[in-house]
């Protein structure tokens, strides 16, 4: 059975020695009061939440998974999900970083995630109930009418209710206006809602006593695609004038999705049959009001892929200390054994430093970008605020993709450093790459992700997002290009940031001619961002590690060797993916159709 350790350790040092997360929030008024030590104690409570609760039910829940009764549609989560999910609401731990108006606890977004990664890395398929329902809170707290904010937040914030995002249809996937679910309006201004949805994870359990859906679809009159989609809050059951549980409304599961993975969260069919909603924000509008929580499901992914990173890698780590198989090529180093351990070998080593670099540095991304949603949402300088909504903008589809392409990358590799027993259900191994793969796919395919950002995010303001983050990268740069330590560091990170800029100007110019040229560039130009954000990150970590490597912390050499591996290593991978880029649309588009 895999283990898990919260690493506290290496969240306090991105949080406090990197980012100085308090004086930064103490500029905000909302967070003014929070100080390192609240945080800590925040971290170090969800941690052995997630470390003894939650991590015990993952290989239960994938061995259980979800049960549904056919005849009452009612769906029973595995053995101990349920008494865990009362465990976290009494705790608290659904309120953390919500509105005190509706009884949250208002503690920054920055804290929050990373809960959400130690919760993850325990148990990603029990996250996802939690998870889901801070979505739809944020969505009816930005977009809902006073009257839906009394009804449903509280019970929101406290746990009690739970929610879900209803968006796929089986005919339409992430093109959302193709969608064929309707909304014919009533007389006392409900709306009954009309259609079915598949694919809607946590759609249907018997966790909390009432799941609020936010639905897409159409009115009557509404026009044709993505601009004639409203949104619609529906819950499993209605709920009366004194905000108590009423009838059941006209919606039921109809059948639960046989996945490869994350089998102990319930990913529902669901059949709306005259079900009553209220609209949400303005008629036609909906995809508006919905990618608030779309834009908080993709960085929740991120958030999911990179607990799985960090607990692949913690127990492939451990086992490469213990396993002892064949000798090391340059001398016995356990002469005491009759074979070394295999972490003495360089390509175990390097599949371990990959799945390191990959969670130290994604840790660091996701940290930073949770800490611009609280400036994006607290400040009180129109222009901070403006910034850190465009750097959050640009972020989002990166944390997404990249974070997932790599925890599928490094949940395989710590896997096979468990050799044949990797492949053996009893280790957990072989679930968090099957977990991981999920991760690439929903909340939008990567690729997705890449059209985004490149199309929407980057050419689409002419790349005035893209030199906000630039501008980061030139001053640091700057500011330690004379520092000699910091050379092995500062100059690929230089390089790589003069090679984005060059490519991202071929690639809009190419796109007059033929957008193609976008789609077919896209997903290598994501990753060569990716490894620019990440490389930016990795140079601040070594400066500060560097800085404290003579008290003798083996932390701060082992966060310096990481460093080195990443730009020695992974890094020049950029080189490959700029002339893929670059190889454009023609050697995909030459090929005639009827030869496929």
């Amino acid at each position: 059975m895999a283990q898990y350790t919260p690493p506290l350790r290496d969240m306090q040092f991105v949080l406090h020695e990197l980012f100085g997360v308090v004086d930064e929030l103490k500029a905000l008024p909302a967070h003014a009061e929070v100080d390192a030590d609240t945080i800590n104690a925040v971290l170090e409570e969800g941690g052995k939440f997630a470390s003894q609760v939650t991590a015990p039910l993952n290989g239960i829940g994938d061995e259980q998974g979800c049960t549904l009764d056919k005849t009452t549609h009612e769906v029973t989560t595995p053995k101990g999900f349920k008494e865990a999910y009362m465990q976290y609401v009494e705790g608290g731990w659904p309120a953390l970083s919500c509105d005190p108006e509706f009884g949250g606890q208002g503690l920054p977004i920055v804290v929050n995630q990373c809960l959400y990664e130690m919760l993850n890395s325990a148990n990603q398929a029990w996250t996802m109930y939690p998870g889901l329902s801070h979505g739809a809170y944020e969505a009816l707290h930005a977009h809902g009418t006073d009257e839906q904010k009394k009804t449903y937040l509280p019970k929101l914030v406290s746990g009690q209710w739970t929610g879900t995002m209803c968006l796929t249809e089986a005919h339409c996937g992430t093109d959302l206006g193709l969608l064929r679910t309707k909304a014919e309006p009533q007389a006392d201004g409900t709306y009954k809602i009309t259609g079915n949805k598949i694919f809607i994870s946590a759609g249907e359990h018997d966790m909390a006593e009432n799941i609020v859906h936010l639905v897409l679809a159409r009115l009557p009159d509404a026009p044709s695609g993505s601009k004639g989609i409203s949104l619609f809050v529906v819950p499993k059951y209605l709920v009366t004038p004194e905000g108590k549980i009423g009838a059941r409304n006209g919606l039921y599961c109809g059948g639960l999705e046989h996945k490869m993975g994350i089998h102990g969260n319930a990913t529902a069919q669901i059949v709306l049959d005259g079900a009553i909603g209220t609209l949400v924000g303005q008629p036609n509008k909906g995809l508006q009001a919905m990618f608030v929580m779309m834009n908080a499901a993709r960085l929740g992914v991120g958030m999911q892929s990179l607990g799985l990173t960090e607990v692949a890698y913690q127990n492939a780590a451990a086992y490469a200390k213990d396993r002892i198989q064949m000798r090391s090529l340059s001398g016995p180093k356990a002469v005491d054994k009759p074979a070394d351990p295999i972490i003495v070998h360089p390509d175990v080593r390097k599949m371990l430093l990959t799945a390191r670099a990959f969670a130290e540095g994604g840790r660091a991304f996701a940290i930073w970008t949770a800490l611009q949603i609280d400036k994006e949402l607290s400040s009180t300088d129109e222009d901070e605020r403006k910034d850190a909504a465009d750097l959050v903008a640009l972020a989002t589809p990166i944390v997404k993709a990249f974070l997932t392409d790599n925890a599928w990358l490094a949940t395989s590799h710590c896997m096979q450093v468990f050799g044949g027993h990797g492949y053996i259900k009893e280790w957990g191994m072989e679930q968090f790459v099957r977990d991981a793969r999920i991760n690439m796919i929903y909340e939008g395919t990567n690729t997705i992700q890449s059209l985004d950002l490149l199309g929407r995010k980057v050419l689409g303001d002419n790349g005035a997002k893209l030199k906000k983050f630039g501008k980061l990268v030139r001053d640091f740069v700057e500011e330690e290009g004379v520092n000699e330590a910091m050379q092995e560091f500062v100059n690929p990170l230089a390089d790589l940031g003069e090679k984005v800029t060059k490519l991202t100007t071929e690639i809009g110019m190419k796109a007059f001619q033929n957008p193609d040229e976008v789609g077919a560039a896209a997903v290598d130009y994501l990753r060569v961002c990716g490894h620019l954000v990440f490389g930016y990150f990795w140079a601040r970590m070594a400066k500060v590690a560097l800085a404290k490597a003579a008290s003798g912390d083996p932390f701060y050499q082992a966060k310096l060797g990481t460093a080195r591996f990443y730009f020695a290593k992974l890094l020049p991978e950029t080189a490959m993916l700029i002339r893929t880029a670059r190889a454009g649309a023609k050697p995909l588009m030459d090929v005639e159709e009827a030869l496929f």
